[in-house]
């Protein structure tokens, strides 16, 4: 089936939808989608064993702005979701963590990311659906040349 859906409108249709069913599992743990995604980094760099995590680590890693991430960490940490604390190796910075019950959201993160992506792609044959992350895939790496 053809359509004349320009190819930027089709990722914009794809990301909202996407956007839009993460905000409404995220709504379903009482946070927003971005807040979900900076505790899916937080926790992703803990488990990697970063010794130390702080506001500008997220902010480059999430490519936020730093008003941006300090309103976040502040409701974030309004909600019991993180922990910060003086930084022992900078004290101009604060070491961020994340709660007991966030430490591995990153894991429960990627399987939404997985199920939304799934559901988005029902009816669409295994191989269709590989060729489209092999050829995302070279468009992200095209992205960053």
């Amino acid at each position: 089936m053809e359509t004349n859906i320009a190819p930027g409108l089709r990722f914009s249709i794809l990301d909202r939808e996407f956007k839009k069913k993460l905000e409404e599992r995220a709504n379903r743990m009482g946070l927003t989608a971005v807040q979900l995604r900076v505790l899916g980094e937080l926790s992703r760099a803990e488990s990697m064993g970063a010794c130390e995590i702080n506001q500008k680590d997220l902010e480059k890693a999430l490519a936020v702005t730093h008003p941006t991430m300090t309103e976040i960490i502040k409701r974030l940490e309004k909600k019991k979701a993180v922990i910060c604390t003086q930084s022992k190796v900078d004290a101009r910075y604060k070491k961020i963590n994340c709660a007991d019950e966030y430490k591995n959201i990153h894991i429960e993160l990627k399987k939404m990311d997985w199920e939304i992506f799934n559901k988005i792609c029902a009816g669409i044959p295994e191989e269709g659906i590989q060729t489209f992350l092999k050829v995302s895939e070279k468009m992200l790496e095209n992205i960053e040349k």
